[in-house]
């Protein structure tokens, strides 16, 4: 169960017209209808709109029973998140070009309007997003429009970069079972294994799979899960923990699906894939023993996966989702790409933008990885905005093992900006604060400003 608020240990004193946005936000969150939260609040749906369009109060007694239903309410309070939103939004009207607003006005927005201000941000990001994406595609394939629809998959990188690749409702849950099942952490494997048989009557097989069944294969016929032979037992236990997470909380899965927006077959399909991989993770690597560990460590990624029993990829992919308003981690960016400079797999915890096509930028330390397979390589990064940040990178592979095998081989980096870098183990004997130490890098040739990079391979599209 998640944690109650006392009534009187939260502050009250935030502008009641901010609380009914903030509650239906919540509301939302938690994959709640309006009828289904006034039902389990005792009140009429009549009454909890009026809540909701701040045309009633939020009287203590409600605020307790909210407590009871949902848990954690302390959002709704927060003092702090117009403070945090008006920094988001300075930023952004800056990239915009206008650097002349000023911090009384954005003070206001944030505070009197955050559900508009949080839509700025929104559509920021996806005007980033779709004005790189149209311009590559338009250079690379001569075609007016090619980026003007974006597919599926990014479609659904995009929902967890909005969410900067956090979904509290499944870490919680994902949590709460993990205490529930009596887990321990690096050996899961065992016991999802007799969940899925006895509560899902699927039955784990461990073979050498088909070219093109490296991951996992569910056979729905014959009620078989078949992993491929060469998986670790924690990756096992991860590819478990998803297939589990498809058959017994689907709704839980649907209802964030819901909250996306997404209607058609790919993007459904699409994100039922995203949060079940991510509910795996949240299992396998439950949020404050991870966390924990992460600190304690310095968030030591080699430390942390023998821990966890888990792989290099994994460990960096989890510690870019830690961004519990109550316990947050260190806001990390997260990247995978192969030698031809694809990008497969990007996340964030916090707002930075990662390029949607095209964007290898030869200076940056990622692909210097796979020059230098099994060490774990540093860069201080300067982008041409003067932002600089921290990054890490390492070579990783994965598929069946033998001689003349196929496999897979990616580099991963893990970045965050560069007051961090001094947290983490990685720094310890670098001068990363010395402007002299940071490569100048940016978002690839066709998009970046650097005139006089001597890497550069392509002139700067027109008009940018």
């Amino acid at each position: 169960m998640r944690p109650t608020i006392p009534v009187n240990s939260v502050n009250y004193s935030a502008p009641q017209r901010q609380l009914g946005l903030r509650l239906l936000r919540l509301r939302e969150q938690r994959g709640y209808s309006q009828a289904d939260l006034a039902r389990a609040l005792g009140l009429s749906a009549s009454y909890l709109n009026q809540i909701e369009r701040n045309k009633r109060p939020l009287t203590p007694a409600v605020q307790k029973k909210l407590g009871e239903v949902l848990g954690d309410v302390s959002s709704l309070f927060d003092d702090d998140e117009p403070a945090a939103l008006q920094e988001a939004l300075g930023e952004t009207l800056r990239d915009l070009g206008l650097a002349e607003v000023s911090a009384t006005e954005l003070r206001a927005l944030a505070g009197n309007l955050p559900q508009v201000s949080r839509a700025l941000l929104d559509l920021h990001r996806r005007h980033l997003a779709l004005r790189e994406h149209a311009a590559a595609l338009e250079f690379q394939l001569g075609e007016p429009g090619a980026g003007s629809t974006l597919p599926a998959g990014d479609q659904v990188r995009e929902f967890f970069n909005r969410m900067h690749n956090h979904i509290p409702e499944l870490d919680e849950l994902a949590e709460q079972l993990f205490a529930e099942w009596g887990l321990s952490p690096g050996h899961v494997a065992p016991r999802l294994r007799q969940l899925l048989a006895d509560r899902h009557g699927v039955l784990v097989e461990v073979a050498a799979l088909q070219a093109g069944r490296e991951k996992r294969h569910y056979d729905a016929g014959a009620r078989r899960l078949w992993l491929p032979d060469y998986l670790e037992p924690g990756q096992q236990a991860f590819q478990m923990a998803a297939e589990l997470a498809l058959h017994g909380y689907l709704p839980q899965i649907d209802a964030v699906v819901a909250r996306a927006g997404f209607t058609d077959e790919a993007r459904i399909a699409q994100a039922r894939i995203g949060l079940s991989n991510y509910f795996a993770g949240a299992l396998v690597m439950p949020y404050m023993r991870f966390l924990r560990a992460a600190e304690t460590s310095s968030y030591d990624i080699e430390l942390l996966a023998h821990q966890f029993g888990v792989g290099f990829e994994a460990v960096c992919h989890r510690l870019s989702t830690l961004a519990r308003r109550s316990a947050p981690g260190l806001p990390f960016f997260f990247i995978r790409v192969d030698r031809a400079g694809n990008v497969s797999k990007r996340h964030s915890a916090t707002d930075f933008h990662f390029s949607q096509v095209g964007g290898s930028c030869p200076l940056w330390i990622v692909y210097e990885a796979f020059n230098q397979p099994g060490r774990i390589l540093t860069q201080t990064a300067r982008m041409p905005d003067g932002r600089r940040h921290f990054w890490l990178a390492r070579q990783v592979s994965s598929g069946p093992v033998g001689h003349g095998q196929p496999r897979k081989t990616f580099a991963v980096a893990l970045g965050c900006d560069l007051q961090h870098a001094e947290r983490l183990v990685y720094s310890l004997g670098l001068d990363v604060q010395s402007p002299g130490n940071s490569v100048s890098i940016g978002p690839g040739c066709r998009v970046c400003p650097r005139e006089d990079c001597m890497q550069r391979a392509f002139a700067q599209l027109p008009g940018r």
